[in-house]
């Protein structure tokens, strides 16, 4: 890994169907004692946000994106969200951007790669599925 990728903000897209468990694994990510420091991103879609006061009292700081689905409708929210948070580097390590159950992770994943300061300072990590077996 360069040196240039490295100093970018890793970020990682949490998705998977509805009630597969994103918010379960979420909050294990946060109350594990791994000494790094979350910035979350949780997409609602719908009347009533729940995801929000699902995850577990933590240190980090949770942005709630809740006028639509994060793989189409609300991009340019989650670049200003991205950019606000950019304003904050060196108060976390990485990015979790859990989405809702209805978005597709490619439009997401291309918000990394096609937008020049979402790209400049942060690097698509991974992209996690989770599956209800």
């Amino acid at each position: 890994m360069s040196e240039a990728t490295a100093a970018k903000i890793p970020v990682t897209v949490l998705t998977g169907y509805l009630g597969a468990g994103k918010t379960t694994l979420l909050n294990r990510i946060l109350s594990e004692n791994h000494g790094k420091k979350y910035a979350v991103i949780v997409n609602e879609f719908g009347e009533i946000c729940i995801d929000n006061d699902l995850i577990i009292g933590a240190d980090e700081e949770v942005f709630e994106m809740n006028n639509g689905c994060v793989c189409c409708t609300v991009r340019g929210d989650l670049v200003r969200i991205l950019d606000g948070l950019m304003k904050r580097k060196g108060k976390f390590d990485a990015i979790i951007l859990e989405t809702t159950g209805l978005a597709d992770p490619a439009p997401v994943a291309q918000t990394f790669f096609v937008d020049e300061d979402v790209q400049l300072h942060t690097r698509l990590d991974a992209v996690l599925t989770v599956a209800d077996a």
